[in-house]
């Protein structure tokens, strides 16, 4: 029986419609098409993917605690994850999570905040949040532990900032989620304790990295984030 070749244009078709399939195997176009590379399928940018890394900073909401330079740090932080081409994701509250946020518009970034709260009135009235320094706000209505879960489930990686018992909630919820986690010490509170406990916890070390300087701490975690990452941004 013989066969006869397939028009062009029903080839160039089955060649775009395999991009949406799990053939590792076959590599057409590198812009568009997965490769494999040391056993995992990764794929290329095509010119239709505007996607960005979603890199959360978790920290207290009451900053009494803090360094004396936890301000200036956590807002560099902010910027730091600007400048390397992500977006900002915080709990939408006070204190270090909207540091960073200011910090990240400070550099023209753009930063979604998780409310604890319902809508826009119980974020502002009950829970007395703010709405400025964030491109946008999703309420979801689960109070602080379900915005906690919520916030480290969303994010590509965490970075913790001065903190408290809240703190310690997202940072476990990551740990747990084999997550990388940055961890700005020198910021005090959970920052400066976060070492000391995972070392007494005795479950490892997880994918958890320390630095005092912002810039070489997001440096780090996103170096932990791409070997995960089926697309390469």
């Amino acid at each position: 029986m013989e066969f006869l070749p397939m028009p062009r244009h029903l080839v160039r078709s089955l060649k775009y419609n395999l991009r949406f399939f799990e053939i590792p195997a076959v590599v057409y176009n590198k812009k568009t098409f997965r490769v494999k590379r040391n056993g995992t399928n990764h794929m290329s940018q095509s010119p239709h993917m505007h996607l960005k890394l979603k890199l959360a900073v978790s920290g207290a909401a009451e900053t009494g605690h803090c360094a004396p330079n936890a301000l200036e740090l956590t807002k560099e932080l902010g910027r730091q994850i600007v400048k390397h081409n992500a977006v900002l994701v915080t709990g939408a509250t006070t204190g270090a999570p909207l540091w960073a946020a200011i910090g990240a518009k400070e550099a023209n970034g753009f930063v979604i905040g998780l409310s604890p709260a319902a809508t826009e009135t119980e974020h502002v009235k009950t829970y007395g949040l703010p709405l400025d320094y964030h491109d946008m706000i999703v309420y979801t209505g689960f109070g602080y532990s379900g915005r906690n879960l919520l916030l480290t489930r969303a994010a590509d990686a965490v970075f913790v900032t001065c903190g408290r018992i809240g703190t310690l909630n997202e940072f476990t919820v990551a740990f747990e989620d084999n997550k990388a986690i940055g961890v700005l010490i020198g910021t005090g509170g959970m920052a400066d304790e976060l070492q000391t406990i995972v070392e007494k916890a005795k479950r490892g070390m997880g994918k958890v990295v320390y630095d005092p300087d912002p810039k070489t701490l997001v440096e780090k975690v996103l170096e932990l984030v791409k070997k995960e990452k089926v697309v390469q941004i």
